[in-house]
């Protein structure tokens, strides 16, 4: 009986990982043949030879390479504030008392709860007054911090630094930088690396603001390019799908990077436990 519960369990795990590469896969099909292809039936699931010429249409509809540049700017730009904001003002809730944290961290969650499209208009209004409607500004400032972070953060700080760490370092003179750079910092790496890869895939895929504010065709970024391809008549699926599979190589790599780091560091803390 445990032998055939293992094969169930295996069998599950791998229908799950196959239901979920597919629809990448798919987009590796479509990327290599024709837009009339995908409306054969049965469907075509062999790759084609069509890859080169429909990235030849890309290039030619969009300036592809340019936005994929303002985009990696502002995901990597993004990814790097965030870690850093969210991680310093994790580690001054989770270690530090003072006046009113809880009940900042209690309209952190509030803010963390609310609707991001209630915000738009308002952070339009405040880019209007800064003048950066258009510029790469309007994308990276705003994103800088984000409630998720700092309350993940917060959590992972709590039950992965030690008081006892902090209260040395503190007895050897270690400031609150110090302490967060020398003994919060290489623990919580694992942590980091999570965020990290969850704030660069969604500054990487981040359509709706981009969409609003950036009204300058030289700073779009990947996905607001991308969406211009999309016509009302004729639309060259083949063509999209092209630019769709281009645009998730970086983050196959980016996830690639950091997943080896968050599990390496992971098992390394699970060792050391």
């Amino acid at each position: 009986m445990r032998r055939f519960a293992g094969v169930g369990l295996h069998l599950t795990m791998l229908t799950g990982v196959v239901i979920s590469l597919f629809p990448f896969y798919w987009t590796a099909v479509m990327a290599t043949n024709t837009t009339r292809d995908m409306y054969t039936v049965p469907p075509k699931l062999t790759f084609g030879p069509e890859l080169m010429n429909n990235i030849g249409r890309l290039l030619t509809n969009i300036d592809f390479f340019g936005s994929m540049l303002n985009t990696l700017i502002v995901a990597c730009s993004v990814t790097a504030l965030v870690l850093f904001f969210d991680s310093i003002a994790a580690f001054a809730f989770a270690k530090f008392a003072f006046p009113g944290r809880n009940a900042l961290f209690g309209l952190l969650l509030l803010t963390f709860m609310l609707p991001s499209q209630l915000a738009l208009i308002p952070q339009f209004v405040i880019m209007v007054n800064l003048d950066w409607v258009g510029t790469l500004n309007a994308l990276i400032v705003p994103a800088a911090a984000n409630a998720f972070g700092i309350f993940w953060m917060r959590q992972y700080i709590s039950n992965a630094v030690p008081d006892d760490l902090l209260a040395a370092a503190r007895i050897d003179g270690c400031g609150f930088f110090r302490q967060y750079a020398y003994v919060a910092l290489p623990i919580i790496r694992p942590g980091l690396a999570f965020l990290g890869i969850t704030t660069f895939v969604g500054a990487w895929n981040d359509y709706v603001w981009p969409l609003i504010v950036m009204v300058d065709p030289s700073n779009l970024t990947l996905q607001v390019a991308l969406s211009q391809l999309n016509t009302a008549h004729n639309t060259d699926y083949s063509m999209i799908m092209a630019g769709t599979l281009l645009a998730v190589l970086p983050l196959a790599v980016v996830f690639t990077l950091f997943a080896r780091g968050f599990i390496r560091d992971a098992m390394k803390g699970a060792l050391r436990g």
